[in-house]
Parts: structure tokens; sequence; C-alpha cells
């Protein structure tokens, strides 16, 4: 039998043992009064002598990570949601209760109640008038001191690394901090939070390629969702000039250090609004958000200092690919017409489907070249229409879109565009997708006729947008791969 066999057969014996004193191994009558933050906050400047003179007792509740018995004195280790915590277990105090303290579990959930102490070593305590078993552990615990390190295990076993790792319950904290941010930012400026469909008829809204499932009922097949965009648009039909929407997406695609299947993104549409708008909204917005969190707009990421102060730098794509290509021999000429495009492509070993135009080849030579170096906040504009099917044209530049992209640190953070609101203009360039499928493009889509529908209504002049949330954490706690910042990231089934 394994040693991690043994141990676990040692807590189901121990289990038995609880059983057998007539305690609830799992019980669920102990109230928690207090925060381990409140404790400190009220009493860490205190000395032993102060702390004497005060007779409050406090109650606290978490899983006990430490544990060591000494003759008639106990000291355990509590991990609660705001903080460590270490609680003395004297036989004086608890009497016959002591017998019970040696027989916890590092593991175990377990409640307090007791004053407040300062032992010899200057520690702050919990001193245990009371205590009770509330969860009886089964399994033993990572090593102590070099905890759970395994990053595949860390992934699957999320609820262990989140009590192991106090790092790592950080990072979530500070995620739901960046989306309550978010919602309190957008709402304060007139935006109304709304729930669009997960399961979609006709796949549409990004260039990506879609998960299918079956409705029994219906009988039909269905999309999962990869963008909220053109349900939200509807909404701006209806008369809704100001909605955002933090959603899940779902892309049947590969997984790396910025890519999950399944991932979370902001979706925000305004009517009445362009794509510089939007540009000034998502710099202010963003930048404060920084400096929330941060107290500065400066912050490091990898091997870079970022610095989110405003005004950003608006580049446009062409600009950028002769910039960052320069140093791979990028010229004006090279990207002068399709065939240059293509030539200069091949020459960089970017490889092509044969369907795409000269737009599409631009953007690959884009993503080859100028992305992983731009590292300061920079809104990447002047976008081609081929890549932008839902995209408003610009007056004047029929073939370009009125769209940018913000790259930071070397990633794409967000996407938007002034609003396509002509429906013979987006009919047709839903049959340009038809093409380009039938021609071999995976991420291409299919004629929506609702949506077109409901242009013909007359949807008002707009812009929106799509932030990644899960990169904007990744950004905003320093962690390289989207893994550190989704709960329950995409696994192989263990085999």
């Amino acid at each position: 039998m394994s040693e991690s066999s043994n141990l676990e057969a040692a807590r189901r014996a121990r289990l038995q043992w609880w059983q057998e004193q007539g305690v609830n191994p799992y019980d669920n009558t102990f109230r928690v009064t207090s925060s381990v933050s409140e404790l400190r906050g009220l009493y860490d400047d205190k000395t032993a002598e102060e702390l004497e003179t005060i007779e409050e007792t406090y109650s606290i509740a978490g899983r006990l990570i430490g544990h060591r018995v000494m003759g008639k004195l106990a000291f355990g280790r509590l991990r609660t949601r705001d903080g460590d915590m270490q609680v003395a277990f004297n036989k004086a105090t608890l009497g016959d209760t002591f017998k019970l303290v040696k027989k916890f579990d590092v593991g175990d959930i377990i409640g307090v109640t007791g004053d407040m102490i300062r032992t010899r070593t200057g520690e702050l305590t919990i001193n245990a008038h009371t205590t009770q078993l509330m969860t009886k552990n089964m399994r033993p615990l990572p090593e102590k001191y070099h905890g759970l390190k395994d990053v595949e295990i860390r992934y699957r076993q999320r609820y262990v690394d989140l009590f192991m790792n106090p790092e790592v319950l950080e990072i979530f904290k500070v995620r739901s901090r960046i989306v309550s941010y978010i919602r309190r930012y957008l709402e304060d400026r007139g935006f109304i939070e709304v729930e669009t469909p997960m399961m979609h008829p006709q796949a549409g809204g990004a260039a990506a390629k879609p998960f299918m499932t079956h409705h029994n009922a219906l009988d039909i097949d269905l999309f999962l969702r990869i963008a909220p965009e053109l349900y939200l648009k509807r909404l701006l039909v209806g008369g809704m000039e100001k909605v955002f929407e933090v959603n899940r997406n779902f892309r049947n695609e590969g997984i790396d250090t910025t890519h999950n299947p399944e991932f979370t993104m902001l979706e925000f549409y305004w009517a009445f609004a362009n794509y510089n708008d939007l540009m000034d909204l998502t710099e202010h917005m963003v930048s404060s958000l920084v400096q929330e969190l941060h107290g500065d707009t400066k912050l490091t990421y990898g091997d870079h200092e970022v610095d989110f102060a405003m005004p950003w730098r608006r580049l446009p794509v062409r600009d950028a690919v002769l910039e960052y290509g320069a140093a791979k021999g990028i010229t004006e000429a090279d990207l002068a017409d399709k065939d240059s495009l293509a030539a200069c492509a091949t020459r960089l070993g970017v490889k092509l489907g044969g369907f795409e135009g000269p737009g599409r080849i631009l953007m690959e030579l884009f993503d080859e070249v100028a992305e992983e170096h731009i590292i300061n906040p920079t809104f990447i504009v002047d976008y081609p229409l081929e890549v932008s099917p839902l995209s408003r044209r610009r007056d004047g530049e029929p073939e370009m879109v009125d769209r940018f992209e913000l790259m930071v640190a070397g990633m794409e953070l967000a996407n938007a565009f002034s609003e396509l609101n002509d429906p013979a203009d987006q009919a047709q360039r839903f049959r340009d997708q038809l093409d380009a499928k039938a021609a071999g493009d995976a991420e291409a889509h299919g004629m929506d006729e609702d949506y077109i529908r409901a242009l013909e209504y007359g949807m008002p002049p707009a812009a929106g947008e799509g932030v990644g949330i899960d990169r904007l954490a990744m950004l905003l706690t320093g962690n390289t791969s989207i893994r550190e910042v989704v709960l329950f990231p995409l696994l192989r089934p263990e085999v």
C-alpha cells in the first residue's frame, strides 16, 4: 500500500473515532462572528499586556493547515478566506475538549471561539475557549513546505490550489475587482447590463470556429456563442442605446498561453458614437482601473514595464507592419498589392490558404512581425474591410473600416469598430463570407437573415467593443498564462 493510501486509511479510522465520540464530523452549527482581517485591524498594534485587559471573544473558522501538540498545549494555523491566524489550544482552558484537539488532522475545517493574545514570540493568536470540528478531511494535504507546485495538478485540483497557495486566491479576488470596477464604470455612464442567448441558431459575431450542439425537443442544431455581438446590436435597434454584457464565449480553437476555448469577454455597444469615442472611453476606463488596483499607471508584466498613462498611441496596421517588419526587410514595395504581399508572406514563412485577399495577408504579416513587439497600450487602426465583415466602411475609403484593436504586452486586449448599419451592405458581406467559407475559410460564417431584418427596421449609428476579461486579468495580476486567471481551464481528461 502506498504512503498516500496509508494516510487516507488513517483518516478513515480517525473519522470513525470522531463518530464514536458522538461528534458529527460534518457539523453545520458553528457560526462565524469575525474575520482575520478584522481581528488584525483591531489588535495588530496591541501589546500582550494590552490584550490581557480585553475580555471580548471572537469566533472564526477555517482550514487547519498546521497543527502541533506539545503536552497540555497545542498550536494550530487556521487558513480563512482573508488570511491565516494562529490558534492556541490550552488544556487548562479547554478541559476535556483538549482530547479532541489532539485528534485534529491537518486539513480539517474547524471553528474556534476565544480571546486575543500575543505569544512569547510576539505572534497575534486567538486563544481557544471552545473549538469544534466542522468538516473532517479525508485526504492528506501536499507537503507543507513545498506546497502544491505541479501546474497540471494545480489546474485539475484548483480547490486544493486555492487553499494551499494564498497568492492564487488573491489572483481571483483581483479578477473579481476588475469585473466589478468595469460594471460600475459603465453603469455610471448610463450603460445597462443585459443577458443574451448562449445558444445560437446561426454562428456569428466573430471570425472563429464554433462548437455545435443539438436541441432534442426542437430537433435543431445550435452553436455555442462565439460572440454576443449580433444580439446586442439587435437591442440597439430596439432603443437600448447603451448596453453591455459580461459574457462567456466558446471558440473551437487551440489552447495556448492566451487562448482557452471557453473565455470571458466584456462587450458593450453605444448608439450615436463612433470608434474614436470608444478609444477615448477605453483609454480612460483601463487606465483608471490600473490606478485603482496598483496606485500607479505602471506595472511589470513578464520582462517588460507597461505604462498605461494616457494618451495611448494610435498606429495604423500598415505603419505597424513597416515599423516592426523593417528588421525582417519589409518595405513599402512589399505592401503594394496582393502579389507582393503574398510573396513577402511566403518569404517570411507565413502559411497562406490561397483564399486570402490583400487585406487578410496584411493582417497575417502584422501577426507575424508586429504584434508581439507592441508593449505599451496601442490602438492599432485602419483595418482592411476584408477582415472586418461587421464594421462600417470608412467614408471616402471604401476598402477600409473604422476599427481598432487594442494591443498591450504583445497581445490583443480589445477589438472595436463603428458599426455597420446598412442592411444591404451587411447582406452582401454575409454573402462574401459564404464565398470565403466555400473557398476554405473555416472561420467564415453564413447569412443571418433575422439580423438583416433587424437592420432593415433601422439601427442607429453606433460603435461596439469587446474586451478580453481573462487577458485583462493576466495583465493586471502579472500572469503570462491564461490558465492562471481561469478557475477551471480546459484540460485533457485524466488517464
